[in-house]
Formats: structure tokens, sequence, C-alpha cells
């Protein structure tokens, strides 16, 4: 009787560990998989912000020229 019972014992506990495999390679293919797509994504982000900064720092200087001329005195 303990003969009959113990194949099926082996046999589940190998699914078990074989499903559990299965769910931790999932989640590292997950991971791994957002770590790409964050790193696709941080070069255009990156250049984004870079000419975002240059288009704020355009426009602030474009102002203050604007202001400084409008108080200099006429010559």
């Amino acid at each position: 009787m303990a003969n009959g019972t113990t194949p099926d014992i082996s046999g589940a506990i190998n699914t078990v560990v074989e499903t559990a495999g299965k769910l931790i390679q999932l989640q590292l293919d997950c991971m791994k998989n957002s770590l790409n797509l964050i790193t696709d994504a941080a070069g255009p982000l990156a250049k984004a912000v870079t000419d975002l900064t240059g288009s704020i720092a355009n426009t602030a200087s474009e102002a203050i020229q604007s202001v400084s001329s409008s108080v200099a005195p006429k010559q």
C-alpha cells in the first residue's frame, strides 16, 4: 500500500516543482522585458527633456532681451 502511493506523491511533487519553476521563469522574463522597455524609452525621453530644456532656455533668453530692450532708454 505504501509503495502504491509513493509514485503518486512523487509525481505531484515533481509537478509542483516544475510549475514553480515555470512561474519563476515567467517573472524573470517579465522583469527582463520591463527593464528592456525602460532602457529603450530612456534614450528618447532624455532627448525630449534636453530639447524641452533648450526651448525653455531660449524662451527665457528672448523674454529677458525683450524686457531689457523695452526698459533700456532709446537713443
